[in-house]
């Protein structure tokens, strides 16, 4: 499978030099370059790539504005995000809208191509920076919520702010105490309730919620 990937980046030797980058992967081709979040728009729904690789800090339309326009339209484009900003409110903004992954610029092309190909089959790659601060997001939140939305139980709610912390389903069944099985039951009960098709989508609901 070769992934298509349009990378948006407002400077032109970033956007010029991934693009060098990414057509030494064998699996990889790029179709467009954006100069801003809605020549992305515009690229997408021309091209209709498999991924877009976002910038967020562009002019016209930022990233993480073209990424939740992207999800409204073109529901089966892929979102990465590579870029300088590893900042709380950035990290927290993209997946929200719908990023499948979270790259900083020290990213190699291993790393990038790895993220790629994750984000067309519905998975996520965190830079471990960004992994690290979503994690710190949720300390402090409470353990428990007498107002879990979506009609979701306690355990459902737990499972699901684990899968926020970038925890597989074999970590969660040992943090929780149970089994795996019963991992992946409470993870598509809690799906079908809150409507996410993905792990990433599971994990920006429940940043957003600040699950325990």
């Amino acid at each position: 499978m070769t992934v298509r990937v349009v990378v948006a980046d407002d400077q032109q030797l970033v956007r010029e030099g991934l693009a060098a980058l990414l057509d030494l992967l064998p699996d990889v081709t790029v179709v467009g370059l954006a100069a801003d979040g809605a020549r992305a728009l515009a690229l997408a729904a021309e091209h209709e790539p498999d991924v877009v690789l976002m910038d967020l800090r562009m002019p016209v339309l930022d990233g993480i504005a073209a990424t939740a326009q992207l999800r409204d339209r073109h529901p089966g484009v892929a979102v990465v995000v590579l870029t300088t900003y590893a900042d709380d409110e950035s990290i927290a903004g993209a997946l929200a809208a719908g990023a499948r992954g979270y790259l900083t610029k020290d990213a190699g092309r291993a790393e990038i191509g790895m993220a790629l190909r994750a984000a067309v089959t519905g998975h996520a790659l965190l830079d471990p920076i960004v992994a690290a601060r979503v994690a710190r997001s949720f300390t402090g939140a409470p353990a428990v919520r007498a107002d879990l939305p979506d009609g979701l139980t306690r355990r459902e709610a737990e499972v699901l702010g684990r899968i926020a912390l970038g925890r597989t389903n074999v970590e969660i069944a040992a943090e929780l105490h149970i089994a795996e099985a019963t991992v992946k039951t409470h993870i598509n009960n809690a799906f079908a309730k809150i409507g996410v098709r993905n792990r990433t989508e599971a994990a920006s609901y429940a940043a957003r919620h600040r699950l325990p």
